[in-house]
C-alpha cells in the first residue's frame, strides 16, 4: 500500500512489538508529505538538553516550603528536570492538582476542574458524572502543561487510574498502605513485600513506590481491559480477604478508630473518579519529598518514605535510566479470573 495521508497520533512510547501504547488520534497533517516522515526515537532522558520555560514564571523567589526555604522557581526547576519521567504515567490522564498559592504552610486546596484560569497548556476532558452530565476535567501533554499548574501555585499531581484515551478501563492497579502513627516505616516494607507475595502468587507482578508521605503504594499495572467496577471490586476483596487472614496487621475499613496499630490496605483508589500521587510528584510536606519509584531490592534499606526532595531532580533522571528501573511500572497482565 503506498502511504497517501499523514496522521498525528499522540502516544505513550513504543512497545517491544512496535505496536504504539496508549494512542490517539489528533488529525491529520495537510501540510506534511508522506515521504517525509520518519519514525520518532526516543532520546535518552539523560541526554535530553533542558529547554526554556513556555512562559515566565511569577514570584519564583515565593518560598514555598519554609522549613527547607525552597521557593516557587526551585519547584519549577525541579518539575522542569524530571518533566519527562512524569509524564510517562501523568500525561494524557484525568488529573488534580493540590495547589498552596501561598506555600505550604498556608491554605491548600485539591482542584480537579478548572475554568481557564490554569491557560492554554493544560487542556480539558468532559468526563460522565454519577448524575448522568458531565464534567471539564484536567489533563496535560507535556513539560509546558506541568508548569502552567506550578506557575498557578500547583505542588502535587494525582492521577486516575485510567488514561482520557479509555476512561473506563484502568491502567494500574494501586493498595496505598497507609500506617497508624504508632508503627514503625519497617512495618510498612514487610507489608508491602507480603502483599507483593500474595500478588506473585496469583499471577500479577507489582512495584513498590515510596509515597514521600507516611507510606508505600504496591502499584499493578495492568492492560487496559477490565473496567473500574471490576476492578474495584478485585482490589476490595483482595484488601478484605488479607484483612481477615492476618487482622492484628491489617484493616480495610478506613474508620480510624478501626485502624489503630494496624495498616490501612487502602483499595479505594481503585474507583472511578479516585486517584493516587503520580510517581515523581513532590509532596506538599515538610522538605518537599517526592514520590519515588523504587526496586524491591532497594526497599530493604530504606528508612523512611520521604527518602528524596525536590533537590534530588537530577539523582532522580540518573535512577530512572539505569537498568533497574528501566521496566518499572510496565507489565502486560489482566486481572485473573478469582
Amino acid at each position: 500500500i503506498k502511504p497517501d495521508l499523514v496522521a498525528e497520533i499522540a502516544f505513550a512510547e513504543f512497545t517491544h512489538d512496535d505496536v504504539l501504547r496508549h494512542a490517539s488520534f489528533i488529525g491529520l497533517r495537510s501540510d506534511k508529505k508522506a515521504g517525509e516522515v520518519k519514525r520518532e526515537e526516543p532520546v535518552p532522558v539523560e541526554a535530553a538538553a533542558p529547554q526554556e520555560p513556555p512562559f515566565r514564571l511569577t514570584n519564583a523567589d515565593r518560598v514555598i516550603f519554609p522549613e527547607s526555604g525552597g521557593t516557587k522557581g526551585e519547584l519549577a526547576a525541579y518539575y522542569q528536570a524530571i518533566g519527562p519521567l512524569i509524564l510517562r504515567w501523568a500525561a494524557h490522564r484525568p488529573i488534580s492538582l493540590v495547589r498552596c498559592p501561598q506555600g505550604r504552610a498556608k491554605q491548600c486546596f485539591f482542584q480537579k476542574h478548572d475554568s481557564g484560569a490554569l491557560g492554554e497548556h493544560v487542556r480539558h476532558i468532559p468526563i460522565r458524572e454519577k448524575d448522568g452530565g458531565t464534567e471539564d476535567y484536567l489533563y496535560v501533554e507535556d513539560v509546558a502543561g506541568l508548569l502552567a499548574c506550578v506557575q498557578m501555585g500547583t505542588i502535587e499531581f494525582h492521577g486516575w487510574g485510567s488514561r482520557v484515551e479509555d476512561i473506563e478501563k484502568p491502567d494500574r492497579m494501586i493498595f496505598d498502605l497507609d500506617p497508624d502513627v504508632g508503627l514503625d516505616f519497617a512495618d510498612v516494607k514487610t507489608a508491602a513485600k507480603d502483599i507483593r507475595k500474595m500478588l506473585a502468587d496469583i499471577g500479577l507482578v507489582s512495584f513498590p513506590m515510596l509515597s514521600g508521605g507516611k507510606g508505600i503504594h504496591v502499584v499493578v499495572p495492568l492492560t487496559p481491559e477490565a473496567e473500574w467496577p471490576a476492578v474495584k471490586d478485585f482490589s476490595h476483596r483482595f484488601a478484605e480477604a488479607l484483612a481477615q487472614s492476618e487482622p492484628e496487621r491489617f484493616v480495610a475499613n478506613m474508620a480510624k478508630a478501626k485502624r489503630v496499630g494496624r495498616i490501612f490496605i487502602d483499595y479505594l483508589r481503585n474507583q472511578r473518579g479516585a486517584t493516587a500521587v503520580m510517581p515523581y510528584s513532590v509532596r506538599s510536606r515538610e522538605y518537599a519529598p517526592i514520590a519515588v519509584p523504587i526496586t524491591w531490592e532497594e526497599l530493604r534499606d530504606l528508612d523512611s518514605p520521604a527518602r528524596w526532595h525536590i533537590g534530588d531532580g537530577a539523582e532522580m533522571v540518573r535512577r530512572a535510566a539505569s537498568k533497574d528501573l528501566a521496566h518499572w511500572g510496565r507489565a502486560d497482565q489482566v486481572l485473573p479470573d478469582l
